[in-house]
């Protein structure tokens, strides 16, 4: 059993070092040169996602496994939350029989908190409705393995200001001289405590952070341009004329006029011609599939991480 147990449920829960490991680290794995190591060797990995995933519980599921883990998986349905058991038990029964629980929830992250309130079991948040922060690990991870650095990258977020873009902001703000610029459609921005937290971070470490709910006035000369699917999974928007508030807001080639050398991502799924046209998402300036892979190894960082 590991010595101690740390726990990533948000971006928060990282060091400035911890959070450059993870990322340097998931691009060893990236890029083949981190060994085979089995960190988790007899170990048993929990895998609870409530809500659909395709990328990040195959990545976990696969990252545990080459790490040399064992895994059980557990659908919506499978635990006696849906019964009333409170999530404090859960988590005390769960501990006692797991080394790690990876879990994707519809609800705010202090469920997972809850389940987190033991020292026995590490709690990895694969997505929680506030925020993603694995994704985020995956996203640095995949732009350090193309730029070989992240500091001072410029980066360019299209969409709503959904759990990934609020992971992102908290992460990408930390590295000195970063640049993050929000366009989001208007009613979908950021959450206030996020923006304001990005903000915070930005003027601490020497980056930059700047949202803004329209597409002109672009900047140029970006190193990358990011967007979302328009229908967050696990969410519904109530306003029934919301896809004309976000049509502006498509990322089409005409974003690489001004910025011809800047690499597309995209955390996938993609609904081609919604969000992204099918000409970016399929051509040159696109790492998206690059950056799907890079979830196991980001994956693999993180659990080895919580069991160092």
């Amino acid at each position: 059993m590991a010595a101690s147990v740390r726990h990533l449920i948000s971006i928060d829960d990282l060091s400035d070092a911890d959070l450059s490991a993870l990322v340097a680290r998931g691009a060893a794995f990236s890029a083949g040169t981190a060994g085979r190591p089995a960190p988790l060797d007899g170990d048993i990995v929990g895998v609870y996602f409530s809500k659909t995933s395709t990328r990040t519980r195959t990545a976990f599921s696969s990252g545990a496994l080459r790490l040399g883990a064992r895994i059980v998986s557990y659908g919506p349905g499978d635990l006696q939350l849906n019964t009333g058991e409170t999530s404090e038990d859960t988590g005390r029964v769960m501990s006692r029989m797991l080394e790690v629980l990876v879990a994707r929830t519809a609800g705010d992250p202090a469920e997972m908190r809850a389940w987190a309130a033991q020292d026995r079991m590490a709690v990895i948040n694969a997505m929680s409705a506030e925020e993603h922060p694995t994704q985020a690990l995956t996203d640095l991870t995949t732009l350090y393995r193309h730029f070989g650095r992240v500091e001072g990258l410029r980066v360019l977020y299209v969409g709503e200001g959904n759990n990934t873009a609020a992971a992102l902001a908290l992460a990408l703000t930390r590295f000195p001289g970063a640049e993050l610029e929000l366009r989001t459609p208007p009613g979908y921005g950021l959450a206030a405590a996020y923006r304001e937290r990005a903000a915070a971070q930005a003027g601490r470490y020497g980056s930059v952070f700047r949202e803004r709910h329209d597409m002109a006035d672009l900047p140029a000369g970006l190193d990358a341009v990011y967007t979302t699917r328009w229908q967050t999974t696990g969410t519904s928007k109530p306003d029934p004329h919301w896809r004309s508030v976000f049509a502006p807001f498509q990322v089409t080639a005409a974003l690489w006029e001004s910025s011809p050398k800047a690499v597309f991502l995209h955390d996938l799924p993609a609904h081609r011609g919604d969000e992204v046209t099918a000409e970016v998402l399929d051509g040159p300036a696109s790492i998206a599939f690059e950056q799907a892979e890079n979830k196991m190894h980001s994956a693999m960082a993180v659990l080895e991480w919580c069991r160092a």
